[in-house]
Formats: C-alpha cells, structure tokens, sequence
C-alpha cells in the first residue's frame, strides 16, 4: 500500500486486482450517462476502498505521492455511480457524475489536447 498500512479493501476484491509495480491499477474515468472518457487515474487498494465507501472518487498521486480526492479543492467532484474491474483485474472503469471539469487543465476531459490522424486500415 502507498500509505503503509493495510487497506481496509475487501480480500475478495484485492484478490482479484493485479498491480504494477508501484503497487497501482489504472482509473479510466467515464461519464456515466453519456459515455465520455473524462480522465485516467492511478488507484492503490486503499484508494479504491476509500472510492467505494464514500462515493467520491480518490486517487493516488504519483507526483505528489499522497491520496487526493478528486473535487476537494477545486469543487471539480466526481459522484462515484459505478466501478468496474476489466477481465484481466489491471484496469478499473470509474462512472462517474462529474460536476466541472475533470482534467486539471480546466477542460471537461483530459482527451480535449488535440485528435491524432489516423491514415492507415478500413473500417
């Protein structure tokens, strides 16, 4: 665990999750009613616990290497409505209510930077 201490994650989840080295599974963060990627996370277990029991979406900072509940001082909060781990237990997809911008550029989602071209392959 990043903060030290065992998390209070339920064993029949944690078992389920596979991390990387840092101990950490990637958030995609998803709107959801409307389907739209808003941004991507990092979660430890105590993260995913603290996600699951309160409703409020908690991440763990990799620069500022401490927990950060998404909204707490922009006002920018993600009401957590589902979360879902991927077939291989190393990817979580977070629905979220998101008031505000979720990318801490101020955009509505992270994805906004710029569309790459795709030139190659049929539909």
């Amino acid at each position: 665990m990043q903060s030290g201490t065992p998390s209070a994650l339920d064993p029949a989840v944690a078992v389920r999750l596979k991390r990387d080295a840092q101990g950490l599974v990637t958030a995609v963060v998803q709107q959801h009613d409307t389907g739209e990627v808003l941004m991507v996370g990092w979660m430890d277990d105590e993260a995913l616990h603290r996600t699951l029991t309160t409703g409020r979406a908690t991440y763990w900072s990799r620069s500022r290497q401490e927990y950060w509940v998404k909204g707490e001082t922009s006002g920018h909060v993600q009401h957590v409505k589902s979360v879902a781990l991927d077939c291989d237990g190393d990817t979580l997809l977070v629905r979220v209510e998101q008031v505000g911008a979720a990318c801490h550029t101020g955009d509505r989602t992270c994805f906004d930077a710029g569309v790459l071209t795709v030139s190659g392959g049929s539909a």
